[in-house]
């Protein structure tokens, strides 16, 4: 059994790399939603490695949406996300006229976050979501196509249990230690996004990685 693309998934996706953001966004929201908001994230994660293995690019082009198109809107989120985080503000900051409406909002919420932006594109982003791609290409038997879309339970499993430590942590690192930790996440998740989308953008425009090339 070939366990390359399960290695070269758990860097790609890297949930303990994702704790940081988890604790940012699921602040406010009880420990009952934030059990939930863990198991939603890890379902979804499963789902959209899953379906990149069965489907693959094909998804993307019903759709009419090139990988490199999606490596730019995707990279306009994360760089909306790291906005937030640099100022260390709430995930959404909406008030709530009485506390069922608040419960409620919450409860939402944390179905909300668990997809977007925790699973995709933190976890499960282009990147990841080609590298599978790639790998159901070079499949050779439905056996082989299995195993791939097993890899995806186990990254599942794996993300669901990085997430869980995550309120442990939160209580070791308190308040002033989540808010440092956020700053220094926006930063580094800035970063990315603008590598993110420099790429599909080199994609889409070649002419811009020629003259980036020629400075």
């Amino acid at each position: 059994m070939d366990f390359k693309p399960l290695i070269t998934l758990l860097a790609i996706v890297n949930p303990p790399a994702i704790i940081p953001f988890f604790i940012y966004y699921t602040q406010g929201l009880s420990a009952a939603q934030r059990r939930h908001t863990v198991v939603v994230s890890a379902i979804s994660a499963f789902l959209v490695i899953a379906a990149s293995a069965l489907l693959g690019i094909r998804i993307l082009e019903f759709f009419g949406i090139s990988l490199a198109s999606f490596q730019v809107g995707g990279g306009m989120l994360l760089l909306m996300s790291s906005l937030n985080m640099l100022s260390a503000k709430p995930a959404e900051d909406k008030p709530a006229s009485n506390e069922l409406e608040a419960g409620a909002e919450k409860a939402a919420m944390g179905n909300s976050i668990a997809v977007v932006p925790l699973t995709i594109p933190l976890l499960t982003g282009p990147a990841t979501m080609s590298t599978v791609v790639i790998y159901a290409e070079r499949a050779r038997t439905a056996l082989d196509l299995s195993v791939l879309v097993g890899y995806g339970v186990v990254i599942g499993v794996v993300t669901a249990v990085c997430f869980a430590l995550a309120e442990p942590i939160a209580r070791v690192l308190g308040r002033t230690g989540i808010n440092v930790l956020t700053r220094l996440m926006g930063l580094i998740l800035a970063a990315l996004a603008v590598e993110v989308m420099a790429e599909g953008l080199g994609k889409l425009f070649p002419i811009l990685g020629r003259v980036a090339g020629g400075l």
